[in-house]
């Protein structure tokens, strides 16, 4: 073959392809076997001199004179020397591979004979689990005959016997043959069944090989998973290997009889076992137990089944015969639920939502487990009157110092021990007229009230507070007249002013405690602990610190990287790291305790204060901090009280009338409203600037607190005020950064305050510029007109004389004809002779012109006065 232009074709080397085969492997001994084409890398070869063929488009011969220009003998010779490597490399290539090969098919081979050797085992097996088989039912059947035969003898014996123990004898033996029946069954079908093919036999056409009681009349016969496998190897591998492993007898076809399952020995003798209990009054269903339900307002169904004991299913098929279509997840009213226990034998007892608060009060103190505890002390007084530094003065600390403006608007908790070794637990209470309610929860849960009155100032109006608060909770008071040290202290002017209050002190024959402190140079603190463990003997305080703990929340405050934190006054029981417990709206499990010293502990016994941590929100301050069992109860009863308080909101919003939002929304019409939003830094704090601003206002004007909350402003907050043009009050805390700069980006003010006294003062300015400024009138002259002129251009113009004051052109006017006025307006006009003058005095004559009014007659009288607008400011 040539080509198109005459020359020789190209020599290749390897250019063909080369077809070969290789056999695939599968489960169950199958084969395949797969054509498989290798094409060979294509190598130019050149053709020795006087052969055809050459290198690839040079059209070289051999012929020196025919070689390509520009290549020499020694490149030709490179060239050639590298195809006859490639050549080299290739044919080592091709011995490679065969080799592989030839491994691979050893290896199929080998795993080929493991599988048929695996197989002959099994056979082997099957064929003797087969035997084993036939040998039980053998002798399943001679027991069975040996049986029957002796119930036979038996029957026959008791022929010859008298006829009432016959009888008897008759019927045990008729029960005992008809249990050796019962037995003798499933050996007899076991021992009768065909034989089971030999292995090796191919089946018979249409013939099911499990027997003619598992085919159907009209359906072909069932083929079991090891038939289906062997179907699918006989397509695989074609006819040389059909029928390999059709007459293998596996262990399910050996158990296996007329088709059916043949029953073990075991459930015989479970049969007959059962059948003796029925036989002795053993097997009768135990009698259905009656179930006590406790049936709340509203249940879900399955919680309704899981009190009763019964299936959810079955609950809810019998709501439905009620014509209920409901599901397991639903809520059912109390009735329908009380008919669907009475329906399933049970008995419903009704309790109510607030029983979940049962298990908080179900623990009663034994008199032997009561042991003293340290007293609760809560200092009390007016603002200013020292009690913080008495308290630093017993403590030897300096809480003071860190009190913004030197004045208390915590509520503190400290325990001291003295040096005769007595503990005593002190409260330390604001003394600013915002602060009452921290007053009163002090005096709540206290033991002992110490009231400090300062020599030099004597009884204020906190100090009456307090009076009252300790009053209230019926606790004994102890007087300490602080500040005796300065040269202007009266404390005879402090003991004569509290008789007006009714507190009579020991020196003015009375049963009230006084000392004399001074909390600057420590004179009389000695006393004042005496006395206070003096009358903490005589109440005999005790508690039982070995049940669960119940506690009082002086504060409570949020905090950034503790998280909810509540100040709790321990009076029951021991508080321990790890229980849980239950707090007004809130729960938790104690993460950590932390003392007045702000070290943790493990415990904290009876009148001990302690930083609680862990609980799921803030609590509020004054909650009733109760331990309880498990954490299911503390959420439900923490549910339960959120859903009350939402309830009485909601209740207390549906009882207003109509009659009543219209009069309310009258009365806002006329009422100013200045709406701020209150960030603080404890709950006692927030509370005490909420009650302080709703104090704020009157009649026209007054503070509204849309929000107010613990712990740094958020960007909620800020949302919140742009939405309703409000300031943000922070009271010891601060926006954090994202806050920050929304509320620059959307205007919103953002004032921060550490002392209560600049805060209220602020909002109160900020409340009387809301106020509308009070006009004042100051009557300055007045004039009589004269006569009426016609001026064109401007009017009417009345001549006037002044008889009184000063007539200015800026003022107001009035105009009155008979005493009675007719027109109040401003001049349009001042003339004297025919200049224009801004006044005239009393005794002169001028020319006056009304703006818009012309109806002026000789004899009227022109009331002239100037009007003031002055500011008001709230009190």
């Amino acid at each position: 073959m040539t080509d198109t232009d005459g020359k020789k074709p190209l020599g290749l080397g390897g250019g063909a392809p080369r077809s070969g085969s290789v056999k695939q492997s599968f489960s169950h001994g199958r084969t395949h076997a797969v054509v498989v084409e290798t094409k060979r890398k294509r190598v130019v070869v050149p053709a020795k001199p006087g052969q055809p063929g050459g290198a690839t488009g040079s059209g070289y011969t051999g012929d020196p004179s025919k070689r390509p220009a520009g290549i020499s003998d020694a490149e030709m010779d490179r060239r050639l020397a590298a195809l006859r490597a490639a050549k080299a490399r290739e044919q080592e290539d091709a011995a490679k591979r065969a080799e592989e090969d030839r491994a691979r098919e050893e290896e199929r081979q080998r795993k080929r004979d493991e599988i048929e050797a695996r197989e002959r085992e099994e056979r082997a097996r099957e064929a003797a689990l087969r035997q084993k088989a036939e040998d039980a039912a053998a002798e399943a059947a001679r027991a069975a005959a040996r049986a029957e035969e002796e119930a036979r003898q038996r029957k026959q014996d008791v022929l010859n016997t008298p006829s009432a123990a016959r009888r008897q004898a008759a019927a045990k033996a008729e029960a005992e043959a008809a249990k050796a029946e019962a037995a003798a069954k499933p050996a007899a079908r076991g021992g009768a069944r065909p034989a089971p093919a030999a292995a090796g036999a191919a089946t018979a056409p249409g013939e099911d090989p499990r027997g003619p009681a598992s085919a159907k009349p009209g359906l072909p016969p069932r083929k079991t998973e090891r038939e289906r496998d062997a179907d699918r190897d006989r397509g695989a591998k074609g006819k040389g290997d059909e029928g390999r492993r059709s007459g293998k007898l596996t262990l399910s076809d050996a158990m296996t009889g007329e088709g059916g399952r043949q029953r073990s020995l075991a459930a015989i003798k479970r049969k007959q076992e059962k059948a003796r209990q029925k036989a002795m009054g053993m097997g009768s269903k135990p009698e259905k137990q009656v179930r006590d339900v406790q049936l709340p307002e509203t249940i879900v169904v399955s919680e309704l089944a899981n009190r009763m004991a019964e299936r959810a299913a079955d609950v809810v098929k019998s709501l439905m015969k009620m014509g209920m279509m409901v599901t397991m997840n639903q809520a059912i009213d109390a009735d329908t639920a009380e008919l669907v226990i009475e329906e399933f034998g049970h008995k419903a007892v009704r309790v109510s939502d607030s029983d979940v608060e049962q298990v908080i009060d179900s623990v009663q103190d034994r008199d032997e487990d009561l042991q003293p505890r340290p007293p609760i002390v809560t200092i009390m007084g007016h603002v200013d009157h020292g009690k913080t530094s008495l308290l630093d003065a017993i403590r030897k600390t300096s809480v003071v110092s860190g009190e913004a403006g030197g004045i208390t608007q915590h509520i503190g908790a400290y325990q001291v021990t003295t040096e005769s070794g007595a503990v005593i637990s002190f409260l330390d209470t604001p003394g600013h007229a915002a602060f009452t309610s921290m007053r009163s929860r002090g005096a709540h849960v206290t033991d002992i009230v110490v009231l400090v009155v300062a020599a030099d100032d004597a009884v204020m109006p906190q100090t009456i507070e307090a009076i009252a608060h300790a009053k209230a909770a019926k606790v004994p008071m102890i007087v300490a007249i602080n500040k005796i040290d300065k040269p202007s202290a009266n404390p005879q002017k402090v003991r004569t002013d509290l008789l007006q209050h009714e507190v009579v002190v020991e020196q003015m024959s009375g049963d009230v405690q006084d000392v004399e402190v001074s909390a600057l140079t420590g004179k009389g603190l000695d006393e004042l602990l005496e006395a206070i463990a003096l009358q903490a003997e005589v109440l005999e305080l005790k508690a039982n610190p070995k049940r669960a703990a119940t506690g009082a929340v002086i504060e409570a405050k949020l905090d950034v990287g503790r998280g909810p934190v509540a100040t709790v006054l321990v009076q029951n029981g021991t508080l321990r790291k790890g229980d849980i417990f239950v707090v007004g709206q809130q729960w938790g499990k104690v993460r950590a305790l932390l003392n007045d010293q702000g070290e943790r502990v493990d415990e904290a016994g009876p009148s001990v204060p302690v930083e609680v941590l862990g609980l799921s929100g803030t609590p509020e301050a004054g909650d009733v901090l109760n331990v309880v069992e498990t954490e299911a109860q503390a959420r439900e009863i923490a549910t339960y009280r959120e859903k009350t308080a939402k309830d009485k909101r909601a209740a207390i919003g549906a009882a207003t009338t109509l009659e009543q939002l219209m009069a309310k929304a009258k009365a806002d019409l006329d009422v100013s409203e200045l709406p701020v939003l209150v960030k603080a830094d404890v709950q006692g704090s927030a509370e005490a600037i909420v009650q302080a601003l709703e104090k704020v206002g009157n009649d026209e004007v007054r503070v509204r607190v849309l929000s107010y909350g613990v712990g740094a402003i958020t960007d909620t907050d800020v949302g919140l005020a742009e939405a309703s043009q409000a300031p943000i009050i922070g009271f010891n805390v601060r926006a954090n950064a994202s806050a920050r700069n929304s509320a620059h980006q959307k205007g919103v003010e953002i004032r921060y305050y550490s002392i209560i006294y600049d805060l209220v003062d602020d909002i109160k300015a900020a409340a009387s510029g809301l106020l509308k400024a009070e006009i004042r009138e100051t009557f300055i002259g007045y004039a009589t007109i004269k006569e009426v002129f016609k001026v064109t251009g401007i009017g009417q113009v009345a001549g006037c004389l002044v008889t009184e004051g000063v007539a200015r052109r800026s003022a107001g006017v009035r105009l009155l004809r008979d005493n009675v006025v007719i027109h109040e307006g401003t001049l349009k006009t001042l003339k004297r002779y025919k200049d224009e003058v801004k006044e005239v005095q009393s005794g002169q004559e001028c020319g006056m012109a009304f703006e818009r009014y012309d109806d002026v007659r000789a004899g009227d009288v022109i009331e002239i006065f100037e009007r003031e607008e002055v500011k008001r400011t709230l009190a």
